[in-house]
């Protein structure tokens, strides 16, 4: 509730912003209808349960969540994940994988990890987002062309059976398909209609042509799925097991994740538009609260929703009220216009879905990504790409983030250098310790960058290509920034491996995050002053005082040393 706690204290809550925020909830809640009813009838559910999660699921993100503008309920990037869990699962199931995502989420939000997702890298979400895209296009051809049902589950199946049934296509259906299509793209640039959203408007003018004439074979969602009740939802627990638990779990976190992503790039972009600062962590606990409820009252899964945010800001929104006003509009929809909605035709709603499969593929984007961007980052953007389109989202994800992972770790490990430093580079100093080079027989090596498991081998590397064996060399970590047990076990390897070969490594300037783990590990000895030096004087003065000891040099001031 940060975010409804902080509108209070700003003052949003006051005379002068009701109408505004009122007046965007309304426009918003008119600009969720036609979408709400589509990708719900996309994810293999009614179009009324669309409904349900875009009331639900947008008065409780309002409530609960982080975000002062932002509108929640059914987006696009659901539609392939839901219809998989449908197609397997059947709705009851989805009902249980929708709630264990809310469940997810909110465990995400208390373990603060809010601002770990924004890490995940923009090949993989361009990727999957382009390729669920082509997916929901593609499942529309159906209901725009009014074609048979394709045979067959995978992909390129129903791609090829859509396809070789082109030839009985419906021309009224595709009339109307076209038609509203033109609408929602030009609708808005009709003079006198430019307050009026481009869906809405559609799917207004092609049930008014569906129903004043006689149009045999065009397919409304009345005759799909039967009439829109006019009442509200009632609360049912749906039936689980143990064992469709385990089964689902792959699924929710899909979901779980998808709308986490989702819903914090929708926070961002609010937070550019009205200058405010989301609370991410307070975002996914919101998120999760409206999935945990959602099924409970037969909605799917919802995220925020980019498109509505903006369409709230734009129309004067500046606080969670206009969200809370956008549920209550969907009530009075449903209450009052419910038969009429059945009239839709399903042609309307499929046109409707190529312009939000088109906005979500950001073309543009995807096409400079692939021209302009790292190879391996292109790689990845193809692979999570084709992956989605001929796998599943689950695939595809998880190997899109994998793959990031370890192009993460390479790039990293090959910025990690362990260099000689020599008497030029060591030249201000040595000044100051009041000498001009190093003792005879001592080498010092820097290690720049994090010393991690991808990054272990540089020091092997570069004491292999050492001019020779010294009697001395010292190891500066003071450019470590951290040390994971990997790099811990190499560094007391090495240590062991140049013991043994007559040459002791002396470990200076650490951190103290770092020197806490060389502690811990045993490699550096609270009783043992000689197995650490704070910088390089004090341990080229351990070499002075070593050599003294031994009588191979005589000793030195420690000015000169």
């Amino acid at each position: 509730m940060i975010a409804l706690i902080e509108s209070y204290r700003a003052g949003l809550f006051k005379r002068a912003h009701w109408l505004p925020n009122i007046v965007a909830g309304i426009i918003v809640g008119i600009v969720a209808l036609p979408l709400a009813m589509a990708f719900a009838i996309a994810s293999g559910v009614k179009p009324e349960q669309g409904l349900y999660t875009a009331i639900i699921a947008g008065l409780l993100v309002s409530i609960f969540g982080g975000t002062r503008i932002q509108i929640a309920g059914p987006t696009g990037a659901f539609i392939v994940i839901l219809a998989g869990v449908v197609a397997q699962f059947g709705v009851e199931g989805l009902l249980v994988a929708t709630l264990m995502a809310g469940v997810i989420l909110v465990l995400m939000g208390l373990a603060r990890l809010g601002a770990v997702i924004r890490y995940i890298s923009d090949p993989v979400i361009v990727g999957f987002t382009a390729g669920i895209a082509v997916i929901i296009w593609v499942g529309q051809w159906q209901y725009f062309f009014g074609l048979p049902t394709p045979s067959g589950d995978a992909f390129y199946q129903k791609t090829y059976g859509l396809l070789q049934s082109f030839a009985q296509l419906h021309w009224p259906t595709t009339l109307i398909g076209l038609g509203s299509l033109a609408l929602v793209l030009l609708g808005p640039r009709i003079p006198g209609l430019t307050k009026v959203p481009g869906p809405l408007l559609a799917m207004i003018v092609a049930t008014v042509l569906t129903t004043a004439f006689a149009m045999p074979g065009v397919a409304t969602i009345e005759s799909a799925y039967g009439s829109i009740p006019r009442t509200l939802p009632s609360f049912h627990w749906p039936d689980m097991s143990f064992d469709q638990i385990t089964m689902l779990l792959p699924a929710a976190f899909t979901i779980a994740m998808l709308g986490a992503i989702e819903s914090l790039l929708s926070a961002v972009v609010a937070d550019g538009m009205a200058g405010t600062r989301h609370n991410s962590n307070q975002e996914l606990i919101g998120q999760g609260v409206a999935n945990i409820v959602s099924p409970l009252f037969g909605g799917i899964a919802a995220t925020g929703a980019l498109a509505r945010t903006a369409t709230n800001f734009r129309n004067g929104a500046t606080s969670p009220l206009a969200g809370i006003v956008h549920s209550v509009t969907l009530v009075l929809v449903l209450l009052v216009i419910a038969p009429y909605a059945g009239k839709v035709p399903l042609a309307a709603l499929a046109a409707i879905l190529f312009v939000v499969a088109w906005n979500m593929s950001e073309a543009g984007r995807f096409v400079r990504m692939v021209r302009r961007a790292p190879r391996a980052d292109m790689v990845i953007l193809l692979i999570t790409f084709t992956l989605t389109i001929f796998t599943d989202l689950v695939v595809a994800v998880n190997i899109g983030v994998i793959l990031a992972m370890f192009q993460f770790v390479r790039r990293m490990s090959s910025s990690v250098e362990v260099l000689e430093e020599d008497p030029h580079s060591l030249r201000a100093e040595l000044a100051r310790l009041g000498g001009e080079q190093l003792p005879p027989g001592v080498m010092v090596y820097s290690i720049n960058g994090p010393f991690f498991f991808g990054s272990v081998e540089s020091l092997d590397r570069a004491l292999s290509w050492s001019r020779g064996g010294p009697e001395f060399l010292v190891l500066r970590l003071d450019r470590v920034p951290l040390l994971d047990a990997t790099g811990l076990k190499r560094l007391d390897t090495t240590i062991q491996a140049q013991a043994k070969k007559g040459v002791r490594i002396l470990l200076c300037g650490a951190s103290l995050r770092v020197l806490r783990k060389l502690v811990r590990a045993g490699i550096v000895s609270r009783s043992d002053p000689a197995s650490y030096f704070a910088d390089l004087g004090e341990a080229l003065a351990y070499v002075e005082r070593e050599r003294a000891e031994k009588g191979a040099l005589p000793p030195q001031s420690t000015s000169e040393a």
